[in-house]
């Protein structure tokens, strides 16, 4: 390949040397200087770039198995102006005679236009294949991509085998353990001491923190699996059913809770219940000493929505608010507060099924905010859809 590259430089020093010879011959035969230079400048043009594109191939990124192509468009350019010119003298009826300039010129155009031609030509075909690269890199990464997904798949299906053995196979074996301990305590209780009585309530305690967790563990398995089909929710509705729902301990708590009018979005109505309950019992839980105190508002943020819950109980740490949303993350003792350290996962799950995302605000002592965003749904829904209860504003 290398060789094509040498003809281009041969060519322009060729070609200079025939603009030297021309311009002497000039000189010495009509004895006009301009004359001579006009020709030299017409024919030495060519040679020029000639030499300048055999400087510039090597670092234009052009591959040297494109020089072939280079070389012989140039030159079939020459060969077109030449059989142009042939014509003019065979054709009869021609009567115009061109000089040498002219000639000179008009080959100097049909090595240019053929240059530039080969130059193009390279370049096109140089991203063609660079194209013809990436849709077989594409191809290849939508391969991985379609083998990446059906594992992901059985990963799925594992899982939820794995989980719907854990709610079943291992809940029974628990079931035994606490009947056979409340049995123990009921028959033999007069016959226990303090400290018998005490490891059977802890025994007790585990097996019920156990099969809690089984049960949120098959809950966080089931998010995509065993999900509803999506259709339009009104959020004012799945509120007043979980503070229904939560009366009780509300009630038991003195908790109030104000809130503003929720949109309506597309999704999962059970979910969208199951992340509301989780993250006002939260609310509630982690309250602190003082009655919990809740506010639950809507933010539209051009397509989308920010639901928020604001909490003034204890607070997390800076360090904590990334990993609270991790499964069987807990901030807390299970002896300072009950759960199961799914529910927060549980949610994030959850909001990630519909496209949105969930993030926290919060400082110890002051409270914390815990923000849903969603997709907005763009048209509003009939009267006939928004089911709403009568309760007030505050709860």
């Amino acid at each position: 390949m290398s060789r094509w590259h040498r003809v281009v430089p041969v060519l322009g020093v060729a070609v200079l040397l025939g603009a030297i010879w021309k311009s002497i011959h000039t000189l010495s035969s009509s004895g006009i200087l301009l004359e001579a230079m006009i020709d030299f400048v017409l024919i030495g043009s060519l040679g020029a770039v000639l030499l300048y594109v055999w400087v510039w191939l090597p670092e234009s990124g052009i591959s040297p198995r494109f020089y072939p192509r280079i070389v012989t468009r140039a030159i079939g350019g020459v060969a077109v102006m030449a059989v142009v010119l042939a014509l003019r003298v065979l054709h009869p009826g021609v009567t115009v005679d061109f000089s040498f300039g002219t000639q000179a010129v008009l080959v100097a155009i049909g090595t240019m236009a053929g240059l530039g031609i080969g130059v193009y030509e390279a370049r096109t075909l140089i991203q063609a294949e660079i194209l013809e690269a990436r849709n077989e890199e594409l191809k290849r990464t939508e391969e991985r991509l379609e083998e990446a997904v059906g594992d992901l798949e059985d990963s799925n299906d594992r899982l939820e085998q794995f989980a719907y053995a854990a709610s079943h196979d291992l809940q029974e074996p628990l079931r035994m353990v606490t009947s056979y301990l409340r049995l123990i305590e009921n028959r033999y209780g007069d016959e226990l001491d303090d400290d018998c009585t005490e490891f059977i309530e802890f025994a007790v305690d585990g097996a019920d923190r156990m099969r809690a967790m089984i049960d949120g563990l098959l809950d966080y398995s089931r998010v995509e699996t065993q999900g509803d089909p999506f259709e339009t929710v009104d959020l004012d509705a799945v509120l007043d059913d979980v503070l229904t729902d939560l009366q009780f301990k509300i009630d038991e708590t003195d908790t109030e809770i104000s809130r503003e009018p929720l949109p309506a979005v597309d999704g999962d109505r059970r979910q969208f219940q199951q992340l509301f309950q989780n993250l006002v019992s939260n609310a509630i839980d982690y309250s602190g000493d003082e009655p919990p105190r809740i506010h639950v508002s809507a933010t539209p943020e051009g397509d989308d929505v920010t639901i928020a819950v604001r909490d003034e109980g204890v607070g997390i740490d800076a360090d904590d608010t990334d990993r609270i949303f991790d499964i069987f993350q807990r901030l807390h003792s299970s002896e300072e507060q009950a759960g199961s350290g799914l529910g927060l996962a549980l949610c994030k799950r959850i909001v990630e099924r519909h496209d949105g995302e969930i993030d926290v605000e919060s400082e110890p002592g002051v409270g914390s905010t815990f923000a849903v965003t969603l997709p907005l749904r763009t048209d509003p829904p009939a009267p006939a859809e928004r089911r709403r209860s009568a309760r007030p504003t505050e709860t």
